[in-house]
């Protein structure tokens, strides 16, 4: 049986709502055979990050090049960086292996509130792997830091997404949440843009639903669906999670990735 199949790079989050753990679930979900290469242990749960240790950038080598170098994957997402080191790992190995259908979410800080990227890395994330990116999904906030501008309405929107594809030759999917609209994002790819609208979920869960969002389009990305579907369906697959008001821990808690779940073994 010929499976896809996507590799998530990112840091692990030990409560399970976010990183590795919510890439993996999603990943699972929507189809693909899912692996990672882990860029930090995060000591976190619903209502903060407690304390991270990072990989060396050695270590992350070895993981990337034991991953490429037997299952090589059809998508490959990239999370949580917080050094220019590992960053520049990354970017280095993804060349060597001609890395495809690389998403990057310019993860910089948690849901929480707390701070996941030194402030180096920004510069360095931006020079050496959107240059490389299918596509990067940053939020308002990190479209700001990316563009160098202020983003209050839809224009602004379209102009910081335009920016940041024509500078490093990627396609961006700017999410317009953060009280820009309801949750409509914008796609700019090629010089052209499409916009995705949905309704905003009143659910106040909402841990880790950036890279679920990420690894969703990766994991179509790999299945072969274009890039404007792959954004489609992974719309469809947060706003379902977050509509199944999963209500776990004390702060904003998860989405359930496993809504869709059935088979016995579920049960």
């Amino acid at each position: 049986m010929k499976m896809r199949t996507a590799l998530t790079i990112a840091g692990s989050d030990c409560s399970g709502g976010a990183g590795i753990q919510a890439d993996l679930k999603t990943m699972t979900m929507n189809g693909v055979y899912a692996m990672s290469a882990i860029t930090a242990l995060t000591a976190q749960n619903t209502t903060g990050v407690r304390a991270i240790q990072e990989s060396t950038p050695d270590f992350l080598r070895e993981q990337l090049d034991a991953v490429f170098e037997d299952i090589y994957p059809d998508a490959v997402k990239i999370g949580m960086a917080a050094s220019s080191e590992l960053i520049c790992v990354i970017a280095d190995r993804l060349r060597y292996h001609k890395a495809k259908n690389v998403v990057v979410d310019p993860v910089m800080v948690a849901t929480s509130g707390s701070s996941l990227m030194k402030s180096d890395a920004v510069q360095t994330l931006a020079e050496t792997l959107l240059p490389i990116a299918t596509l990067v999904t940053p939020n308002i906030p990190e479209a700001q830091v990316l563009s160098g501008k202020a983003v209050e309405n839809k224009e602004d929107m379209l102009s910081a997404a335009k920016f940041i594809g024509d500078t490093y030759g990627c396609a961006v999917l700017l999410k317009g949440g953060h009280s820009i609209n309801d949750a409509n994002d914008l796609l700019y790819a090629n010089g052209e843009t499409v916009w995705f609208e949905a309704r905003r979920i009143n659910n106040p869960n909402t841990h880790g639903t950036g890279c679920t969002l990420s690894s969703a389009i990766a994991a179509n990305l790999a299945k072969g669906c274009d890039l404007e579907t792959s954004v489609r369906r992974a719309k469809e697959y947060i706003s379902l999670a977050l509509a199944d008001m999963l209500d776990l821990g004390q702060g904003s808690g998860p989405v359930n990735h496993a809504f869709a779940l059935t088979g016995s073994f579920s049960k």
